[in-house]
């Protein structure tokens, strides 16, 4: 039902379409990664060191001679999957927190708010590093530590929702006629708050591609996974002579997230029901 009555609305607004077909394209990219890339990522000395952009090597090589194309599309590989992964997660733990938590209300809601607060308080990047210092830094554990420092945004947006929909009508009945606490809280009030949680969704996708790619840059990710952040980290002691090192990879990065946050709005104006014509 969401999706009949967004895509007349997406193909009316440009922004949408646009943010829509760069999210097709990254992710064909992402998945057909081993079929497109001319070079596997990690092979060096394909061409010669640092060359610039050309018609064999379109968005040059590296230090050691790796093509950087075949780079930033493996790269978004990884890049989705960590930010997919890592929001999927967030979005999980944050809903069942955000609901329990405005269903219930009381001494339980302030308890699970002040743990929400404390995620909060502290910068998401930082936390992710004391975390990935602690518990190494794998890809898979890279993600977990993502979705970790994610989820009490989603839970704040729940509980907000929640507090809302339990006074309506449609909750008293269902109170009424004896139905549970569990029943009515995953079968009655989640399905209203979907649309919420999409477009929530959508925006935490692209904070944790970003997120993953600041950790690599930082020398925190996973060294044996070719992402974006792992790209623009190795480019970054070249920047002075090799431009296409980080302008590449840093544009995929860029045009990614931006159509993750101008799709979201898309979703917002039509599916938030405050918004809606």
């Amino acid at each position: 039902m969401i999706s009949y009555a967004f895509w007349p609305h997406v193909r009316k607004n440009l922004k949408g379409i646009l943010s829509l077909l760069g999210l097709i394209m990254v992710f064909g990219i992402g998945f057909l990664a081993p079929v497109l890339a001319p070079f596997p990522p990690h092979a060096v000395t394909v061409g010669p060191s640092l060359s610039s952009p050309s018609d064999k090597y379109i968005f040059g090589t590296d230090d050691l001679g790796r093509d950087i194309l075949s780079q930033v599309m493996w790269g978004a590989r990884a890049s989705l999957l960590v930010g997919i992964g890592a929001a999927v997660l967030a979005t999980l733990v944050g809903v069942t927190f955000g609901a329990i938590s405005g269903y219930f209300g009381g001494l339980l809601d302030i308890a699970l708010m002040r743990v929400t607060e404390l995620f909060i308080v502290f910068p998401p990047i930082f936390l992710a590093l004391a975390m990935i210092g602690l518990f190494g830094n794998s890809f898979f554990v890279v993600m977990l530590v993502i979705a970790f420092v994610s989820w009490p945004a989603m839970a704040r947006v729940v509980r907000s929702e929640v507090l809302s929909q339990k006074e309506r009508v449609y909750v008293e009945a269902s109170r009424a006629i004896g139905a549970s606490n569990t029943r009515i809280i995953w079968y009655e009030i989640i399905p209203n708050v979907i649309p919420q949680i999409v477009v929530n969704t959508s925006i935490l996708i692209a904070r944790a591609i970003l997120l993953e790619a600041g950790l690599s840059f930082l020398g925190a990710g996973d060294p044996n996974v070719i992402s974006w952040g792992w790209t623009l980290s190795n480019a970054f002691p070249f920047i002075t002579i090799a431009w296409w090192m980080i302008t590449f990879p840093g544009f995929a990065l860029f045009i990614t997230a931006l159509c993750f946050n101008i799709f979201g709005d898309v979703l917002n104006d039509r599916l938030n029901p405050r918004l809606r014509d």
